[in-house]
């Protein structure tokens, strides 16, 4: 079971993004598409067999998951996440800080 997953909202730790919220866009194996963050500007070629122009595209790149943090809405900020199994023998994560259980 995956600590963060796609749709999950994060916050950015480090790098040149440092403070910014987003939502888990995709998950590639040990980074993330995050929306809002590590956004770069790429150059595009026309291409008229699929009906695109050329000119910059704005895309976002992938983040290392170690630099982000699940963002926990009841004490505003990035909190870090465990997995607890509860006596039915599901499977849940919970914010380390307060022990809530993230909806999932």
């Amino acid at each position: 079971m995956r600590k963060i997953r796609k749709g999950d909202e994060v916050i950015v730790l480090a790098g040149k993004d440092k403070g910014k919220r987003g939502t888990v866009l995709r998950m590639l194996e040990e980074k993330l598409v995050v929306e809002g963050v590590n956004r770069v500007r790429k150059a595009v070629k026309p291409n008229p067999m699929r009906g695109t122009t050329g000119g910059f595209q704005d895309k976002d790149m992938p983040i290392h998951q170690s630099n982000v943090a699940v963002f926990n809405a009841a004490a505003g900020k990035g909190d870090r996440v465990g997995i607890k199994t509860l006596e039915d023998g599901r499977k849940v994560r919970f914010f380390k800080s307060n022990g809530e259980v993230l909806n999932t």
